[in-house]
């Protein structure tokens, strides 16, 4: 937030203030008429981030002073809902139907308080305003009569379907996949009405449901005629002066290692091992800026975008394939321009030296993590004769990466060692299998050297005092924590108290539960204590790597952070920051933070929910069949068990018919009245598999033999 908007909530949050006109404000704080225009702008920012309101009369204030609440509305689709404060610390407030006054899932709103909370009772608002409307497009089912019809919403906190008339049908048939523009707003007893402006197809046909998905959260799939254009017109050639200018390591052994699918290569890595038992790692990314200039229509896009966003069949890139997967990918054996980060590290693992520099590389060979995984761990007899010439260096990486792992585990940081797994589909789309993806020695590798390179990145700039795009994971809310706390304390865990908590006191409690039943349930509920990792201007210090300085650096092909900070990069090494330009900059990293950090999260909503949506399609075909799995969550209205393959489904609480049970937040548990028996969060269960809803990517277990007494 900068400077002028601090000084507005201090101005604000003095006893004695009273709501002011923007007049009157500007004359406090010395606006003269010139910059009247900004200074508006500025409240405006204020009044949509819900930091301040304007009131019927125009007068600003901050929402706490007039008994109103600001935040996002999180719809139900029993037609409720819930406004989530923008202070984490502040709780959810119930909105009933009747007082949603129009408003639906994810609008910025602004309500007051009818009712207070009171023990079991939650606090209840009514919407008074929508500053922002979040759904002006939505993707569903259309349902066609003969002279109207509906959209039915895929987004079930969307409660409220669609009306259409017949001139605003476009053609659509009963059944299929829609994409509808609201062109009324709901009001009460009113259901929104819209017209529909994109037929997608039957619901049925091959990849409609990615579509669906892709058209929800209007990803961009098509690049711009301009964008294609730009990029199919940069040259393959590298000009001779590139070469006289960057430092040459076509001569150094440097390799990319990635998955077998990967077609992106930005990252690769080359190390030494020096006389004196110190290590010369090399991380060489990239040199995306060269192609991508500053406000030419590639950077524009890619600004846009944010990041590549990747789904369960596809991937939508930032920049177009021509740079992606072609002039920007370190490809074996080609000339690439890179900027390279090079560290002298010691048996410590200090970065003890380090050098930042414009570079050109030939990668020696596209290396995959099963490859150097068969070389290190399996000895494999084929794969080591193979890259004979580049096992020694291997070798050397290894060693190197467990040095920095143990620096890090020194140092605090928290390492989750949780299952993720790879949906593999075919050519129809339809899972057909799901596969644990594995963190063997050679993902270790390239998971510490980013790291350590984004960390010495980050402390060079910050020391350098130019404007950066860090990021940032600050420490956590002390209410989850806390609750944390409580709940290890039971399972027979301590965590040490002190004034302000430190990553390595909760690190202690993760290696004491390593290869212990409650291990998953643990990490579950202290990653969902911690608050989410995002792009800031400020360097506020990475909690989860117990790390004052970070930064993403090693990916410009895919983020946009790293891209810009590739730019501020080049302009400092080669003196280029002048005085109007770091000005510039200043503005434009906190607008850059502001938009990837919202990018990143749309993409993480989209993946996720492709990856639920096909679980679901997965499990379809196996309703009746009996599983073991792993109480991941408790709720009041029954618990989630998750399966080995990572598959969620839901335990309701009235298909536990054996007993009354009881739900106990503060010990995350189900306990049955009469029997005394208790579901907890962590104990190991077995499911049958009840149904599995596609459109509503949800999966209904129920107990393989409810009845069964513990022994």
């Amino acid at each position: 937030m900068s400077k002028i908007n601090d000084s507005i909530l201090d101005f604000m949050q003095n006893k004695a203030y009273k709501p002011m006109l923007i007049e009157e404000l500007a004359d406090v704080f010395k606006i003269n008429k010139g910059e009247l225009r900004e200074f508006q702008k500025i409240l405006d920012d204020m009044e949509v981030s819900g930091s301040i309101v304007k009131t019927r009369r125009n007068r600003y204030a901050i929402p706490e002073k007039m008994n109103l609440i600001s935040g996002k509305l999180q719809g139900n689709s029993k037609g409720f809902g819930f406004i989530i404060q923008d202070k984490e610390e502040l709780e959810d407030v119930y909105v009933s139907a009747e007082n949603l006054n129009g408003a639906m899932n994810n609008d910025r709103v602004i309500a007051r308080v009818i009712r207070k909370g009171n023990g079991d009772k939650r606090t209840e608002g009514e919407i008074i305003r929508i500053v922002e409307r979040a759904n002006g497009r939505l993707v569903g089912t259309f349902e066609k009569n003969e002279s109207f019809g509906f959209v039915v919403p895929d987004d079930k906190r969307i409660y409220q379907d669609i009306f259409i008339s017949k001139n605003d049908m476009n053609g659509a048939k009963n059944g299929y996949k829609v994409v509808v523009e609201v062109t009324k707003w709901s009001e009460k007893r009113r259901n929104p009405e819209g017209r529909i402006v994109e037929v997608l197809g039957a619901k049925g046909d091959v990849g409609i449901d990615v579509l669906s998905i892709i058209k929800k959260y209007n990803l961009p799939v098509e690049f711009p005629d301009e964008v294609e254009s730009d990029a199919n017109m940069l040259s393959e050639e590298i000009p001779e002066e590139e070469y006289k200018r960057r430092r040459d390591l076509r001569d150094t052994k440097i390799v990319t290692i990635d998955g077998e699918d990967a077609k992106d290569l930005d990252d690769a890595v080359s190390v030494e091992k020096l006389p004196d038992g110190k290590f010369k790692l090399g991380v060489h990314i990239a040199d995306v800026t060269y192609y991508v200039k500053e406000k030419s229509s590639l950077d524009r896009e890619a600004f846009k975008r944010g990041t590549s966003v990747y789904l369960v069949d596809r991937v939508i890139p930032m920049l177009p394939k021509r740079l992606s997967n072609g002039l920007c990918s370190l490809n074996p054996k080609t000339d690439r321009l890179t900027l390279s980060c090079e560290m002298i590290i010691d048996r410590t693992g200090k970065v003890v030296e380090h050098e930042i520099f414009e570079s050109i590389i030939r990668t020696s060979e596209r290396m995959t993590y099963t490859d150097v995984t068969k070389i290190l761990k399996d000895n494999d007899e084929e794969t080591v004769k193979r890259y004979d010439y580049l096992v020694p260096m291997f070798k050397d990486m290894e060693e190197l990466c467990k040095i920095l792992y143990e620096k890090r585990m020194r140092r605090g940081a928290l390492d989750f060692e949780f299952e993720e797994c790879k949906i593999i589909v075919d050519e129809k789309g339809k899972p057909i299998a799901i596969k644990p993806y594995e963190r063997e020695i050679a993902n270790r590798i390239i998971e510490e050297f980013m790291l350590v390179c984004n960390e010495t990145i980050a402390e060079h700039m910050f020391w350098a005092g130019v404007p950066f795009v860090y990021r940032v994971h600050e420490t956590p809310d002390e209410k989850k924590l806390f609750i944390f706390k409580e709940f290890v304390y039971n399972l027979g865990y301590y965590v040490k108290p002190s004034k302000e908590v430190h990553p390595k006191v909760l690190q202690e409690v993760l290696e004491e539960i390593k290869g212990k039943k409650e291990e998953t349930v643990v990490s579950t509920l202290l990653l969902r204590s911690l608050k989410k990792a995002r792009y800031s201007p400020e360097c506020l210090g990475h909690f989860g790597l117990a790390d004052r300085y970070y930064c993403h650096f090693t990916s410009p092909i895919r983020r946009y952070p790293d891209l810009e900070i590739h730019r501020i990069i080049k302009s400092f090494i080669n003196g280029n920051l002048n005085e109007n330009k770091t000005k510039k900059l200043t503005k434009f990293v906190e607008v850059a933070s502001k938009q990837s950090s919202e990018m990143e999260r749309l993409a993480d909503e989209a993946e996720r929910e492709s990856e639920d949506m096909k679980k679901a399609e997965f499990m379809l075909d196996k309703v009746g069949m009996e599983f073991d799995g792993i109480i991941s969550s408790v709720t009041p209205f029954g618990m989630f068990v998750e399966l080995d393959n990572t598959v969620e489904g839901l335990v309701h609480i009235s298909n536990l018919t054996d007993d009354f049970y009881v739900y106990d937040e503060e010990h995350f548990l189900l306990m049955g009245e009469r029997t005394k028996k208790v579901y907890r969060l962590g104990d190991k269960v077995r499911i049958k598999v009840a149904k599995a809803n596609v459109d509503e990517r949800t999966i209904d277990f129920v107990l393989a033999d409810p009845f069964e007494e513990e022994e």
